[in-house]
């Protein structure tokens, strides 16, 4: 199962979306909540609140 590459929840198999930039990274999206952050919004998960990479670095619920 994939991880999704912004908020880092688990991507059930055949949902979420797929992004390849062009060096040819992958990217795995949960929703397009996630994508617009990371790709449009250019957010950094570990100082958005309601990512797991933000509670793993504050301590938080």
């Amino acid at each position: 199962m994939a991880r999704c590459s912004f908020c880092a929840n688990r991507i059930p198999p055949g949902t979420g979306k797929m992004l390849v930039m062009k060096d040819g990274k992958i990217l795995h999206f949960c929703s397009s909540k996630c994508e617009k952050n990371h790709v449009k919004l250019k957010h950094k998960p570990r100082t958005t609140r309601w990512t797991h990479t933000f509670h793993k670095l504050k301590g938080g619920k």
